[in-house]
C-alpha cells in the first residue's frame, strides 16, 4: 500500500488561493533523503510528513531544497487532513516537531495553531537589502525566519519587484517585507521571499506571522491582529500574541487526494 497524499490550500476559504502544501501520511518514520526527494517532486513551498507518535503525531517539513524547522501553512494543512478521517474534529491535533510541540484546535470553521513567537530584534539597514529590494526602507529587524523589513506604505509592499538573486545572498533564511494595512479589517500586510531555501516568493507564510504578530502588536498596541499576505494568491492570517506564543488562525481547502506509490 502507498502513503496517502494530499494537496491542501492553506489560509484560504476557496481553492487555488492561499498557500498550497503537500501532506503525506506515513505509518512509520521515513528516511530524510527520501522525504527530501518527495518534496522536490511535489515542488511546492513545503511538503509535510505526518507519522503517528502515540497519542500525538510527528511532523517534519521540507521545501524542494531543504528541511525547515517550522512551517505554519503546512502545519495547518496537516491538521486539516487529520480531521478529515484520521482524528475526531473535537480532539486537538498535537505535533512533535523541531520547534517543540505544536497544537492545532478548531474554533468553528477556523483552525488555530499555537506556535512559538519569534520576536524580531531591531537592527541596522544593510546596504545589500536596500539594493535587493530597490525601495526606501523605514525599519529593519531580525527574526529566526529572516529579516523583517518595514516599508512606508502598503502600496510599496504590493508593488515590490525584488532581485531574488540578491536576496539569496543576504545572510538570512528569508526576507519579510511589511507595512501597515490600507484596507478595512486588516492591520498589516506582508510578503515573504526565501530564494535561499528554494522559494522565491511564498504565497502565505505562517512562520513569518510568528514574527509579524509581535512586531505589529508592539507598534499598534493590541494583541489581536489580522494580517494579509499580498502575494499573487494572497491569504489572511488571524493572529493573537500570547506571551512567548502566537496563535495563528486560518482556513484550509483540500484540492487533491491521492496515493504516493514509491
Amino acid at each position: 500500500m502507498g502513503a496517502p497524499l494530499f494537496i491542501v490550500d492553506a489560509f484560504t476559504e476557496t481553492a487555488f488561493g492561499g498557500n498550497p502544501a503537500a501532506v503525506c501520511l506515513l505509518d512509520a518514520p521515513a528516511d530524510p533523503e527520501w522525504m527530501q526527494s518527495v518534496a522536490a517532486e511535489m515542488n511546492l513551498a513545503e511538503t509535510a510528513f505526518v507519522v503517528p507518535a502515540g497519542a500525538e503525531f510527528g511532523l517534519r517539513w521540507f521545501t524542494p531544497k531543504v528541511e525547515v524547522p517550522l512551517c505554519g501553512h503546512a502545519t495547518l494543512a496537516s491538521a486539516h487532513v487529520l480531521w478529515d478521517g484520521w482524528l475526531p474534529t473535537d480532539v486537538a491535533a498535537r505535533f512533535q516537531t523541531a520547534s517543540g510541540t505544536l497544537t492545532c484546535t478548531r474554533a468553528g470553521d477556523l483552525i488555530e495553531m499555537d506556535l512559538p513567537a519569534d520576536v524580531p530584534s531591531p537592527g541596522p539597514v544593510a546596504p545589500e537589502l536596500v539594493a535587493a529590494l530597490g525601495v526606501d526602507i523605514a525599519e529593519v529587524a531580525t527574526s529566526r525566519v529572516g529579516k523583517v523589513i518595514a516599508l512606508t506604505s502598503a502600496a510599496a509592499v504590493r508593488a515590490l519587484a525584488p532581485d531574488f538573486a540578491a536576496i539569496a545572498r543576504v545572510d538570512a533564511p528569508g526576507v519579510i517585507v511589511t507595512a501597515a494595512a490600507d484596507v478595512r479589517d486588516v492591520d498589516f500586510i506582508s510578503r515573504y521571499f526565501a530564494p535561499r531555501v528554494g522559494i522565491d516568493e511564498d504565497p502565505v507564510t505562517g512562520a513569518a506571522h510568528c514574527a509579524l504578530a509581535p512586531f505589529w502588536s508592539a507598534r499598534l498596541g493590541h494583541d489581536d491582529l489580522v494580517g494579509y499576505q499580498a502575494s499573487a494568491r494572497g491569504g489572511t492570517v488571524r493572529c493573537r500574541v500570547a506571551g512567548d506564543r502566537v496563535v495563528l488562525g486560518g482556513h484550509a481547502v483540500t484540492v487533491t487526494r491521492g496515493e504516493l506509490l514509491v
